[in-house]
């Protein structure tokens, strides 16, 4: 017999939810996730018995947020770097800090072709997805991904010097 999903997703999604926000720790990747186990459930229901859904659904829960969480150590899509933020912020300050922050991009991607520069403002600043970006640059996903670890490592190279500096010039308190 096959599964109702409607009344599986009523009866179980918040359960279901609660599985992968604990899981994720994220609202948005959380629901998500709960979609991607319902939308697995429909694909699947022909398949499987009534008998044990919500373990079936905890299960599935658990494999889909864990699958998450590899691949988001894996392939991190956003570079979080916290120089990167920190130019991101400058260039909306004053003169000198925007100054700064074009310098730290000119060193970052100085020797870079422009359409990584363009690679990096999509998808880091504009917050398009590396399939979005792919598709507008006319590259693979593999290829942006790839260009877009090379931006991190230069701004982590750059990283490096100004954290040793500006941790030598602080006091202690």
């Amino acid at each position: 017999m096959a599964i109702n999903v409607e009344a599986a997703y009523r009866r179980y999604g918040p359960m279901v939810l609660r599985r992968c926000r604990s899981m994720l720790r994220d609202e948005q990747q959380a629901t998500d996730a709960m979609q991607d186990v319902f939308v697995q459930l429909l694909r699947s229901q022909d398949r499987l018995e009534d008998r044990g859904m919500s373990s079936l659904l905890y299960r599935m829960a658990t494999n889909i947020c864990l699958n998450r969480l590899r691949s988001r150590r894996r392939r991190p899509e956003d570079a979080s770097s916290d120089l990167l933020g920190q130019i991101v912020d400058a260039t909306g300050g004053a003169q000198e800090e925007r100054i700064a922050a074009r310098s730290l991009l000119d060193r970052a991607l100085g020797r870079e072709p422009v359409s990584t520069a363009t690679i990096a403002v999509l998808h880091l600043h504009d917050g398009m997805t590396l399939q979005e970006v792919a598709d507008a640059v006319g590259l693979s996903v593999s290829g942006v991904r790839k260009r877009l670890r090379k931006v991190k490592a230069n701004l982590e190279a750059i990283a490096e010097p100004i954290a040793a500096s500006g941790s030598q010039t602080q006091e202690p308190s």
